[in-house]
């Protein structure tokens, strides 16, 4: 396996990843002198030649993708037999396997996770990309705390998307996507935005939302089953938080946040404790200042105590200034 060379370029140093679509190798790059990560599509999926084209688009698209919430694609490469995408090489964990270890998870800490994986997710929306799959598993931790998401190879740009489209084939892992995706329309952003939700949820509870042995009947359970609040499973959960997520996993695309960015701005509103509507009046810094100086805690005492003394002194004169004026009157 060591002496494997994919591209005959990228010298294979171990299998890192694997999924129904391809392998993903740690490999180094003996041009640049780096390690990169390959993900090389697997031989049934790379043979197609409809399929090759396709994912040459999606990972062309991708590849304009610069984000620090977004692994980077360096370059892609296909041979007769191999389709290969070669990308940045992120050192830590990924989210399925931290969830695994620590859930339930605090709030505070999950939302805060979720934070960066909506600049990362919202950054492609805006862009004009739509995931699709998004889980745990594709969402990266590296060893400082940032979290990389990654496997936009079967995302699809948004402008070739037809909404009245059928997709003869389901889109997503059938635990995370979202109802239209279980009822085989096509994605949008709306839809990342429902499997982010079913992401938090994991990560607050330690359970998914919807469990079903048979994905006919979890995909029934998106459809059309209401969700349990997460607080029923952790008390500490706040109410806010509880709407925030029965929102976010709404069955209708409509009725949810739109996009990534917009569900991270309602988070970050809610970690901050700011009303949902925050006042607009704002005290000037004049005002601010002269306020300042009225506060008991900067009151200059010393300088009250001598004023005071200059009271009495002048005071206690004035009996002899009287005195002496009536003398003079006389």
């Amino acid at each position: 396996m060591e002496s494997q060379l994919i591209g005959g370029r990228y010298q294979v140093l171990q299998q890192i990843g694997a999924g129904g679509m391809a392998i993903v190798y740690l490999t180094r790059d003996l041009n640049l002198q780096r390690q990169v990560a390959v993900k090389q599509l697997r031989h049934d999926f790379a043979k197609d030649a409809e399929f090759r084209v396709r994912f040459l688009q999606e990972a062309r698209a991708a590849a304009n993708l610069v984000h620090p919430n977004l692994v980077t694609i360096y370059d892609f490469g296909r041979d007769p037999q191999d389709v290969y995408i070669v990308m940045e090489y992120v050192e830590g964990t990924d989210l399925k396997t931290l969830i695994r270890r620590r859930s339930p998870m605090p709030h505070p800490e999950a939302v805060r996770m979720m934070l960066q994986i909506c600049d990362g997710v919202g950054y492609a929306h805006r862009a004009g990309l739509v995931h699709c799959d998004l889980k745990p598993h594709n969402i990266l931790i590296s060893n400082s705390e940032r979290i990389k998401i990654t496997d936009f190879g079967i995302s699809r740009a948004l402008a070739t998307i037809n909404p009245d489209e059928q997709l003869e084939v389901v889109w997503g892992s059938p635990q995370y996507f979202s109802p239209e995706q279980a009822a085989g329309t096509a994605p949008s952003p709306a839809s990342d935005v429902y499997s982010l939700g079913v992401i938090l949820y994991e990560m607050l509870t330690g359970r998914l939302p919807f469990e079903a042995t048979e994905p006919e009947m979890l995909a029934e359970l998106h459809q059309l089953a209401p969700v349990v609040p997460p607080s029923t499973y952790d008390p500490s959960i706040p109410p806010e938080l509880d709407q925030i997520l029965a929102k976010v996993l709404s069955k209708e695309p409509a009725a949810r946040y739109r996009t990534a960015d917009q569900l991270g701005q309602v988070l970050a509103t809610f970690t901050e404790g700011q009303p949902s509507q925050p006042l607009t009046f704002q005290v000037s810094q004049a005002a601010t200042r002269a306020i300042d100086r009225f506060r008991p805690d900067q009151v200059d005492w010393w300088a009250i105590g001598l004023s005071l003394l200059a009271f009495l002194a002048v005071g206690g004169l004035l009996p002899l200034w009287l005195w002496v004026w009536l003398l003079y009157q006389r």
